[in-house]
């Protein structure tokens, strides 16, 4: 295999584990507002928590289907 044969899981483990530290970051501290932007001032609550939850799953999983 070109990267190994683990690479499938090396990358649901980079992947889970950036869908879970930006959901935690953007809750914990959430962007500056702009004067001029539309964007929300703060992460929607709920959502965040269900992807970080997500996240959190799928790089644990992969890390342990490595072992």
């Amino acid at each position: 295999m070109f990267l190994g044969e683990d690479i499938l899981a090396w990358l649901v483990i980079a992947l889970g584990g950036a869908m879970f530290a930006g959901n935690i970051a953007a809750l914990i501290r959430p962007p500056k507002q702009r004067r001029d932007s539309n964007d929300l001032t703060k992460a929607p609550v709920l959502r965040s928590v269900v992807m970080a939850t997500i996240g959190a799953i799928a790089a644990l999983w992969a890390l342990v289907s490595l072992f």
